[in-house]
């Protein structure tokens, strides 16, 4: 029998030749031959590029004063590909070409790599090639990516005519799963990136170095930024040099040896005897693992915020080592161990299910019946995952025999730790997580904008002191009020309140995630005999009511339209700089004072002496940096509360979108958006001693993009969560907090949304 590959094999990117060079090596060893079919398109490998710009005028100048190094990286690829390759005679151009051809292939193997995403292709549409389309021999796929989170609405149909001319069909990350199985209505294996089919051993003996042994390897093919902590701090430890295998031209650390004339075989060398290895490439974490290199690894923010499209995490998630992704609230320290047998084992077994899955796709069998493993008895339940958890604390207040902790990660945020010792697998935390469980839909809210008639609270608040006026109404019923409020070290935790003397430790907004603590326990007790208002972000009042399991009557809620909540971390470390640089004990801080009006909020902070700081927020280093989600939880960007129904039965906000002319008189002094969400609490809005005036439901997305969908993560955050992990904080605040200089400042103040896009996108080119 004999297998045509259709794979991208011809472009000098050591992924691209590895992964080809793999498949092939692991088809000849079942058993059959293989050729792979010369056909590419879009590929350019000269050295000098076409004149387009700027861009590649610079790509020259760096190409003619490194002409040397890289004309040996262009002749070691070529001379890889004639050597380890074994590629058709003929190379064909065309689909008709490859059509009209004779072809001498019993079976058609559609390989490795981003063959099926059409937005790599120059017409942006699917390549037929790379689908079999050429030939009425049967076709199988092993390991194609789509490298797409979904495929376009006018393209679902051709590709589903194409999967469907597939025996066997396989995919490379769990991404492409979901899209077929979307197309074509079925499930599909996930199998190995070919790289992963040959051993160490394998991979050793096509390898080729001339160096020195013992080094820190940085292979990096996008913004290093994330790596740049833990290279610094390797260096440090070790004492070793740092070499910089170059996937892309600019320096990623200043004192590394920087090798451009690395060849395929050159690049095994380079990883094979490296001491670390620090890479945000895919094919730099597989040779990582493949040569069992302590490993630091950055993935695009994209990929962070959803991990369930990303190789990386796909990959690393099966071996266990996802710890070694950079920029999380798990991530490795510089010095933690790697448990490699644990890994090897697990690569193993996927190997084996891989090999098993192509061996049966070129015989033409069925998909290998897997046994079934019995889940271990000590397995953890079930929780949120990480990136989608919230921190309400329902999972932990639920177990009734303390199994479960709340920890500070190292991105400063609390988090579910399971003792699987105390743990009796109940399932209850399973049952109490509302990420878990989501809600159901509900009509939309009255909306109303509101203000306390007290001018006295309402200048003590940070809007229009609706949150006070339904806290006394409360009090005064005999209940008890729970909101967030400091403690003497600028800790932000849930209290409870019975004075109305003591409310005004809860008003004011406060740009800070919570610490619940047993919150919920508390308030399960109170409402056994009082009345009982809740206050904090959807999330949280989510969490209680799952916790609960019921809305009690005399339970009142109201949720907060939220930007995100910031890390407590790094906050607490905020207040402690400001308390170190004024050598005073931070007193009292107010993240938006209304010193000089409702729409211009004050950053003020009081220290023990009696000195007072105070400027606009958004020109403060923290409130710049919440400003840009910098620090935010991770879950915030994937919020499902980030919309109009809302889990409390009152939701509060500013009223951010009144014209000059609406409520005139008010907006100096603020004015509250507040949301009706269910019939208790309309009846409790009915109570309120209030100034008010009805809206549509429009005007309130309008002034508050939070109601409508969740603040994209910031392209640094992975950046400043792998230093805030790895450096002193007063370093990472210079580099991260930083204000702009007034130039700049001024042009973001005069500039339109529109026109710092424009030059957003004209930068990143």
């Amino acid at each position: 029998m004999k297998t045509g590959l259709v794979t991208f094999y011809h472009i000098h990117h050591y992924g691209a030749l590895l992964q080809a060079c793999a498949t092939e090596q692991a088809v000849k060893r079942l058993g059959s031959e293989c050729e792979i079919i010369d056909y590419y398109v879009n590929q350019d490998n000269r050295l000098f590029q076409r004149p387009t710009g700027i861009g590649s005028a610079a790509h020259d100048a760096h190409t003619a004063l490194h002409y040397g190094p890289l004309k040996a990286r262009y002749e070691r690829f070529e001379e890889f590909a004639r050597t380890r390759l074994s590629i058709s005679p003929h190379h064909y151009e065309s689909l008709a070409e490859l059509r009209a051809a004779e072809l001498p292939y019993d079976v058609i193997l559609s390989g490795s790599d981003q063959i099926w995403n059409p937005k790599i292709f120059p017409d942006g549409k699917f390549d037929p090639v790379f689908f079999g389309a050429f030939s009425t021999k049967r076709k199988i796929a092993y390991a194609p990516s789509f490298g797409i989170p979904h495929v376009p609405e006018n393209m679902e149909e051709e590709l589903r005519g194409y999967l469907q001319s597939f025996s066997h069909l396989s995919v490379r990350e769990r991404q492409g799963e979901h899209i077929v199985e979307e197309v074509l209505g079925q499930k599909v294996p996930v199998v190995l990136d070919p790289t992963l089919l040959l051993t160490a051993q394998e991979w050793g003996e096509m390898a080729r170095f001339q160096g020195k042994p013992g080094y820190i390897l940085c292979y990096c093919i996008s913004d290093p930024a994330p790596l740049v902590p833990y290279i610094r701090r390797l260096a440090e430890e070790t004492g070793l040099p740092v070499v910089q295998l170059c996937g892309m031209r600019r320096s990623v650390f200043p004192r590394a040896k920087q090798v451009l004339d690395a060849g395929p075989a050159e690049f095994l060398g380079w990883f094979q005897n490296a001491s670390y290895v620090c890479t945000n490439s895919f094919h730099g974490t597989v040779f990582s693992v493949q040569f069992q290199k302590p490993f630091f690894t950055a993935v695009a923010p994209s990929e962070m915020a959803e991990p369930e499209s990303s190789r990386t995490f796909s990959l690393l998630s099966r071996l266990g080592l996802t710890e070694r992704i950079v920029g999380k609230g798990d991530s490795a320290a510089w010095d933690d161990p790697v448990d490699w047998a644990a890994a090897q084992s697990r690569l193993e077994e996927a190997r084996q299910e891989s090999l098993r899955y192509l061996a049966g796709a070129l015989r033409d069998e069925g998909e290998p019946a897997t046994a079934e493993t019995p889940a271990p008895k000590n397995r953890a339940p079930r929780l949120a995952e990480s990136t989608r958890c919230t921190g309400c604390t329902a999972c932990a207040q639920t177990c009734g025999v303390d199994a479960i902790a709340m920890i500070r990660d190292k991105e400063g945020f609390l988090r579910p730790q399971v003792d699987l010792s105390k743990c009796v697998h109940c399932g209850r935390c399973t049952a109490a997580c509302p990420i878990l469980h989501p809600r159901e839909g509900r009509a939309l809210p009255a909306v109303f904008a509101a203000w306390n008639r007290s001018e006295e609270i309402r200048r003590d608040s940070t809007s229009g002191g609706v949150f006070t006026a339904l806290a006394e109404y409360v009090l005064e019923s005999g209940g008890v009020v729970f909101g967030a409020a400091f403690d003497g070290r600028c800790h932000l935790r849930h209290v409870a309140c019975f004075r109305k003397e003591e409310l005004w430790r809860l008003r004011g907004a406060k740009y800070v995630q919570s610490d619940l603590g047993d919150t919920f326990r508390e308030v399960k007790k109170w409402l056994k005999t009082r009345p009982v208002l809740f206050s904090g972000t959807p999330c949280q009042v989510d969490g209680l009511y799952r916790y609960l399991g019921e809305r009690p009557e005399n339970l009142t809620t109201c949720d907060l339209v939220c930007h995100g909540v910031p890390s407590p971390g790094v906050w607490e470390d905020m207040a402690k700089s400001l308390q170190e640089h004024k050598h005073r004990e931070l007193q009292t801080v107010r993240f938006r004072n209304k010193v000089s009006g409702w729409k211009d909020s004050h950053f003020t902070a009081v220290f023990s002496d009696g000195t007072v700081d105070s400027a606009p927020l958004f020109r403060t280093e923290y409130g710049r940096a919440f400003g840009r989600a910098l620090f935010l939880r991770s879950s915030c960007h994937h919020c499902p509360y980030a919309s109009m129904t809302r889990p409390g039965d009152l939701t509060l906000g500013d009223f951010w979108g009144l014209a000059p002319d609406e409520l005139p008189d008010e907006q100096l002094r603020g004015v509250s958006l507040l949301l009706v969400n269910t019939p208790h609490g309309s009846y409790i809005f009915d109570q309120l001693p209030l100034a008010k005036r009805p809206f549509p439901a429009e005007r309130a997305i309008a002034g508050n993009p939070r109601l409508a969908s969740p603040i994209p993560p910031s392209p640094q955050r992975t950046a400043f969560f792998a230093a805030y992990a790895m450096e002193p904080f007063e370093q990472v605040r210079r580099k991260f907090f930083k204000l702009p200089a007034p130039p700049v400042a001024l042009a973001a103040r005069v500039l339109s949304p529109e026109v710092k896009a424009r030059l957003r996108k004209k930068l990143r080119k």
